[in-house]
């Protein structure tokens, strides 16, 4: 009787490659290590991630949580092979939300899935968020990466993203806002991370690929369309420090139209003068190449204003200079209005 063993199916047969899974966090935890903070308690490889919330400095805190994705500006990471900012993308559309509740971002976690992992472009994507991290002063604390064959198409791969933040219980924002208060926008770093779908038929309806210059500069069009994200974390919890600020806004999928309402009281609303800044040309594209009117333009994009500021009258020239030695352009947009909508006045386009 023959002892030998037939050779079975493993699991790499399946398509699922567990050494390259492990030779991933081994070349990711310098990059975590980098975004190390106060509360930190453990680094990867547990089955949980430990934050001790005193050690961060907090009294008698209330903590915050957000999760979002990249959605289809992902495709265009893919047809390219330009994996190094998806992930600032990833981090920013988390923590620019938390901070809007008055929250400091504390710790990351992200997902991410593939059909089959290649090694080099998942280290450069998780390098990405271990950059969005440091940029904000968060921690990467832990994540999943998951390799789905049969779910994913060659090549293809997705992402989330969960991050934790706190506050002192009795700090949260929006708080006080009043007819009046002043409306500061800061400028974006471009499209940022929402209307893919439309930009991307855009780009299809002008004919060209994504190694063409880009009409409006910033090298090519794939790579001028794949400037990330812009990261609002550590001057917007500055002006909140200082005093004055009654809300933020993060400007994503709904535009001002959408976003400036959802931290205004029942009753109020807001008057924006579009002529207070200049719309960035990859707007001016977009639009006049598919005839994109202007209130669809202000309903979809972030068109250059990537966060609102509700800002105290007496206080807004102080946040404004606060913002503007901290890099960001700032741009005194309008006011809080009795009137329950936004209104527009001035032209975008």
């Amino acid at each position: 009787m023959s002892t030998e063993k037939n050779n079975g199916l493993t699991y790499a047969d399946a398509g699922v490659d567990i050494d390259a899974g492990n030779a991933l966090v081994d070349r990711i935890k310098p990059a975590a290590a980098a975004t190390r903070r106060s509360g930190v308690m453990e680094g990867l490889g547990g089955f949980g991630a430990l934050f001790d919330l005193k050690a961060a400095g907090f009294t008698d805190p209330v903590l915050v949580s957000a999760t979002d994705g990249v959605g289809t500006k992902l495709r265009i990471a893919i047809d390219t092979g330009n994996f190094d900012t998806i992930g600032i993308d990833l981090v920013a559309m988390c923590v620019n939300d938390l901070v809007c509740q008055g929250a400091e971002p504390l710790f990351f976690l992200d997902y991410f899935a593939t059909g089959k992992l290649e090694l080099d472009d998942a280290t450069r994507i998780i390098e990405g968020i271990a950059e969005g991290c440091a940029r904000s002063g968060c921690a990467l604390i832990g994540g999943e990466t998951a390799e789905m064959p049969g779910m994913y198409s060659d090549g293809d791969f997705d992402l989330a993203g969960f991050s934790v933040g706190a506050m002192e219980r009795g700090t949260a924002l929006p708080s006080g806002v009043k007819a009046g208060d002043v409306l500061l926008g800061l400028g974006s770093d471009g499209v940022h991370s929402n209307g893919y779908s439309l930009v991307r038929k855009v780009v299809e309806l002008s004919g060209l690929n994504w190694s063409d210059d880009a009409p409006f500069g910033g090298g090519s069009l794939g790579e001028a369309l794949l400037a990330p994200t812009r990261l609002y974390v550590k001057p917007a919890l500055a002006a909140v420090r200082s005093g004055g600020i009654h809300a933020l806004a993060h400007i994503t999928g709904g535009g001002l139209t959408e976003n400036l309402p959802r931290v205004l009281p029942e009753g109020l609303g807001a008057e924006v003068d579009l002529g207070t800044w200049d719309l960035p040309p990859v707007f001016r594209w977009l639009s006049e190449t598919a005839s994109i009117p202007e209130t669809e333009m202000l309903k979809t994009f972030n068109s250059g204003i990537g966060l609102v500021l509700v800002v105290a009258p007496e206080h807004a020239e102080e946040i404004s200079n606060l913002l503007h030695d901290a890099g960001e352009a700032v741009f005194r947009v309008g006011a809080v209005t009795k009137n329950a909508s936004v209104h527009y006045t001035g032209r975008l386009l």
